[in-house]
């Protein structure tokens, strides 16, 4: 499973907001749309998807199971009544959002589950996101690395994730930054703006880019079309190795997602 470096999140995005961003995310060339169980919109972008005339087969849809739905017996069933509210019959990668906390559920028993579930063809692969190192071992354990399509984490010039990345590519496992404009902070990032200013770019894009280059993929978000659209620009931007190693040194560990009953012991 390749997983396509560039596509749309709907994270915070609800009701008329999300449908009228996946149908102008669509429009404008998106292909890849990324949701979850708790965005509680999963309906609102199956009916975008519906009323696009877009074929299902060219798109790459992602889910992520709720930590309410981990355990054995509800995880199939929750990915069912997702499918129903996105109205296809699979999804392309299906994710694990957050591990179980206090490992209520085990990591043996949701990856297996979550296995079963692509065996039985409700999605093409599968995954997770916010592991850290030990869980994502735990879940190679459990399925071997070749079977996790990717690692879902906040990944941005502020927190840049090395050591993680590090373990994820020395096992082959992908990751897919989320949170890459660092809810806009980056946007006003002096260094941001010069790259971008050498490039003709937007400081969106520079940040898009530079996640790309590193071989991560990205999943912004955006309610405005125009903004949707220049976004996509940032698949044909070439950093420098000079604008790479200016935002590399940009790195200061700031995490700007980290809910207390969810997340695990970073790295």
């Amino acid at each position: 499973m390749t997983i396509p470096a560039f596509g749309l999140g709907t994270f915070r995005l609800k009701g008329q907001t999300v449908i009228d961003s996946v149908r102008n995310g669509l429009d404008v060339g998106y292909r890849v749309i990324d949701t979850a169980q708790i965005y509680d919109n999963e309906a609102e972008v199956g009916q975008a998807i519906a009323d696009s005339g877009v074929a299902r087969d060219d798109l790459f849809i992602t889910t992520k199971i709720w930590v309410a739905n981990l355990s054995k017996d509800k995880l199939i069933p929750s990915l069912r009544e997702s499918l129903r509210k996105l109205r296809t019959d699979r999804v392309d990668l299906t994710l694990i959002h957050w591990p179980s906390p206090n490992d209520a559920v085990s990591v043996a028993e949701f990856m297996s589950a979550l296995a079963q579930a692509k065996l039985q063809g409700l999605t093409g692969a599968i995954g997770v996101s916010n592991f850290n190192i030990d869980l994502m071992q735990r879940a190679i354990d459990v399925v071997g690395a070749d079977e996790i399509a990717t690692n879902q984490v906040e990944l941005h010039p502020y927190l840049q994730n090395r050591k993680l990345a590090a373990f994820a590519k020395d096992r082959g496992i992908h990751l897919t930054s989320y949170m890459t404009l660092a809810y806009g902070k980056v946007l006003g990032d002096p260094v941001v703006i010069d790259i971008a200013r050498k490039h003709d770019a937007t400081p969106a894009q520079v940040a898009l880019a530079w996640a790309m280059q590193l071989g991560h993929a990205v999943i912004p978000s955006s309610t405005k079309r125009e903004n949707l659209a220049s976004n996509l620009l940032a698949t044909s931007l070439r950093l420098s190795d000079d604008d790479m190693q200016r935002i590399a040194a940009l790195d200061r560990g700031e995490r700007l997602t980290d809910p207390d009953s969810l997340a695990p012991a970073w790295d």
